[in-house]
């Protein structure tokens, strides 16, 4: 059994992760951060005091097995949203019903099997418990308009398992059984923002994502607190960096993650959104130094294949650099590409403005091998082929395992 670890975002690793799972022999353990704060995300942050557990649970959801009697019905709970228009009233009335006992429909959603009842409606009750107190306590009332079950699910377990976001992501993943795990890079709850190279501050992952410039994203931050715009704008651009610089926490990648990156045979930095979904995991401390430290795994970095808010005007080459830069901030030790990548993967598979442009002088001194070819999923335009990256992804590590003398 080969272990293969993955460091992806919420939807960047959303062809390649099933793709290792139909591969026979591989445990496929996906890191991704949690400080999405985005719509209905930011709400159960904001009300729970946790991590989002938004891109948890997408990973998860890819990873759910078909062959499970329940298949349908856990499909539908880790994608259902309330409707924009949901009615408080009507919502916590179906989410009472079925926390009660008084139904066994989790909303319209029908589980055979009664250990999942049990658990959900456990979480459930938690969830409205918890709620009941936390909006009494703010004076103010969770928005459910577009809220994921999902999302109010894992906030009662959040308070179940005493506040740690690793233990209710690890118990969700047995009781689904999943067919890979899932882990968070870190326990902490903190607050993501960015500096533009204008000066310009991003107040939240949320606007880091949606608020599209031509000017680059700086550097990222992570703090204890959110900012308050109005009085973090009083302040000179230096004051403003100062700020930041000196209040950025640097957060230690969790116990299970150090031990996973350790163990892996292969590790794979998956495409995604750069700023929000990874360079916060890449300079969590303990991410670089196990990965530098694994001597054994073949390392792999796979370039975006379109353009997206956050990096517009991204070369290929610029998503290596900058995943190096960040592993570089996770401690004071200097990590080297050499200890850090085996090989990078570039798409060359279309041009324009949607696409991230191939630019073979930007990878000079960029001492990694270099394997270009078409990536993208030619019926899935803008997507990775995942069996195809897989494939070769094991073809790269059959390479570095053959035996001595067992090449003809």
């Amino acid at each position: 059994m080969l272990n293969v670890v993955v460091i992806n975002g919420g939807r960047g690793a959303g062809t390649l992760i099933p793709a290792l799972l139909r591969r026979q022999g591989l445990h496929v353990t996906s890191i991704v951060n949690a400080y999405d704060d985005g719509k209905s995300t930011g709400e159960i942050r904001k009300f729970f005091g946790m991590l989002g557990p938004s891109d948890l649970r997408k990973v998860q959801e890819l990873m759910l097995p078909e062959d499970d009697p329940d298949y349908a019905a856990n499909c539908e709970v880790f994608s259902y949203r309330f409707p924009d228009d949901a009615q408080r009233e009507t919502v916590l009335a179906q989410l009472n019903a079925f926390a009660s006992g008084e139904t066994d429909k989790l909303l319209h959603i029908q589980f055979q099997q009664a250990k999942i009842r049990s658990a959900l409606r456990s979480f459930v009750s938690e969830f409205l418990a918890g709620l009941n107190v936390i909006e009494k306590i703010r004076g103010e009332q969770l928005k459910f308009a577009d809220c994921s079950i999902m999302n109010c699910i894992y906030a009662g377990a959040f308070l179940v398992f005493q506040r740690n976001i690793e233990l209710a992501t690890l118990f969700i993943d047995r009781l689904f059984k999943l067919k890979g795990t899932v882990l968070p890079t870190s326990i902490e709850d903190k607050k993501l923002v960015a500096l533009r190279e204008n000066g310009e501050i991003l107040y939240s992952e949320a606007e880091i994502v949606e608020l599209r410039s031509s000017v680059r994203v700086e550097r990222v931050y992570l703090l204890d607190e959110s900012l308050d715009k109005a009085r973090f704008e009083t302040l000179s651009a230096a004051e403003k960096r100062y700020y930041l610089e000196r209040h950025h926490c640097r957060v230690p990648a969790s116990p299970k993650v150090e031990l996973a990156l350790q163990q892996a045979d292969i590790i794979i930095y998956a495409a995604g959104t750069q700023h929000s979904s990874l360079y916060p995991t890449y300079m969590s401390s303990g991410i670089a130094r196990n990965i530098a430290d694994n001597k054994h795994a073949l390392k792999v970095f796979v370039t975006n294949i379109g353009a997206d808010y956050e990096t517009p005007s991204y070369h290929a080459s610029d998503y290596i650099k900058g995943a190096h830069k960040y592993l570089n901030l996770s401690d004071a030790r200097f990590y080297g590409m050499h200890e850090l990548f085996d090989c990078v993967l570039v798409n060359q598979s279309g041009e324009g403005e949607n696409y991230v442009d191939y630019d073979e002088a930007g990878f000079q001194d960029v001492p990694v091998r270099r394997i270009v070819d078409v990536f993208e999923n030619l019926n899935a335009k803008g997507r990775h082929d995942g069996d195809k990256v897989t494939q070769l992804v094991m073809s790269l590590h059959d390479e570095r395992t053959v035996p001595f003398g067992g090449m003809h």
